[in-house]
């Protein structure tokens, strides 16, 4: 194995168990290795501090992934996985009779930085950020049937979007395992969605809303809704299981309406109580004459790095200034941003100019 070794107190941070090393903190290496090598890491007095992926080009030169000294085999992929399954089912996010779908691995969360897997029924959607994390699919693919058996019909590598593009240019999204009885429908607390991991954004569906979807449905019974941005519609099925009078989902993607139609069917297959339009939100808006109750504002990143911030800024402000002036008296607007160079006080304050 390469090994790595750190200048003078660059290893603190690796004492306190956090998985990055940042290509500055490296004093020197037993050779050059590739993108994807595991290599060892040592403090300047040759301490052994932990094993991870090397990826080069990269400000974060290694995620480290163990920072016990372990044989790298199958047992060892299989015991990381089961330990996040477990912890699962503690907490009682897996094996529920109303929800089957949820993050098994959340990267830096379960020890394994680069990797996120989603469980969608009988579905694992696995996307790696690092080159390192796609090289070990198949042990990872191992140790989900290992773990799973025959709960596990599927499994989806989606790393294309998510790997260097140099690299991802030479690989493919596709199945690791597939059965012939496979299924795209999900339950998320009792609600049925239909998910397309293979075309569909991030990995087929938006899990990380799944409270907020269902502390939006304690507000919604005989309320007029508006959900924009609406993608599967989520949001508006919530809406709809918890009573609204009236439910409208819009988006401009065409397979996003297309996809929230699918959804209303799947739950209520004779509603009147919905209505979707393909349109540009700010324009929908605009052109809007209606008040609604209980407003959804849930868009896509405006700023994927920090020199976009300010015009992210604006942007969040000129929407939810459009928005809030058609929220009904006494009504409530849900209003989120992902962009991460956005922080929470900042979009806090960015909301309230708005209100203001």
């Amino acid at each position: 194995m390469i090994s790595i070794q750190l200048k003078k107190n660059k290893d603190e941070a690796l004492r306190r168990f956090h998985p990055w090393v940042f290509s500055g903190a490296i004093q020197s290496m037993s050779q050059i290795p590739k993108d994807g090598d595991i290599v060892e890491v040592r403090s300047i007095e040759n301490e052994w501090l932990g094993v991870g992926h090397f990826q080069n080009g990269s400000s974060i030169a290694i995620r480290i992934f163990s920072f016990e000294p372990s044989e790298l085999k199958q047992i060892f992929w299989t015991t990381k996985l089961r330990k996040a399954y477990e912890l699962r089912l503690q907490v009682g996010i897996a094996d529920s009779e109303t929800t089957d779908c949820y993050r098994l691995i959340h990267a830096e969360g379960d020890g394994l930085p680069g990797l996120v897997i989603d469980i969608y029924a009988k579905t694992a959607v696995v996307q790696c950020h690092s080159i390192g994390m796609f090289l070990a699919v198949p042990q990872i693919s191992l140790g989900l049937q290992k773990i799973f058996g025959k709960k596990l019909n599927a499994i989806y590598n989606k790393s294309k979007e998510t790997l260097p593009k140099v690299f991802a240019a030479t690989m493919e999204d596709g199945y690791v395992l597939k059965s012939e009885n496979l299924d795209n429908i999900i339950l998320e607390n009792s609600n049925k969605f239909y998910v397309n991991w293979v075309t569909g954004q991030k990995t087929g569906f938006f899990l990380d809303q799944r409270d907020n979807r269902h502390i939006l449905s304690q507000f919604c019974k005989n309320k007029t809704i508006l959900n924009a941005f609406c993608y599967s519609g989520g949001f508006s099925i919530y809406a709809l299981r918890a009573g609204a009078k009236m439910v409208h989902s819009v988006d401009v993607s065409a397979k996003a309406i297309e996809l929230t139609e699918k959804n209303v069917q799947l739950n209520f297959p004779d509603t009147t109580h919905h209505e979707s339009f393909m349109a540009d939100v700010l324009q929908f808006l605009k052109n809007n004459e209606s008040l609604y109750e209980v407003m959804i504002i849930d868009p896509p990143a405006f700023a994927k790095s920090l020199d976009k911030r300010h015009n992210a800024v604006q942007g969040y402000k000129r929407l939810n200034e459009m928005a809030i002036r058609q929220v009904a008296p006494n009504g409530i607007i849900f209003t989120f941003s992902c962009s991460q160079v956005v922080d929470r006080l900042l979009f806090e304050h960015t909301i309230m100019a708005a209100a203001l």
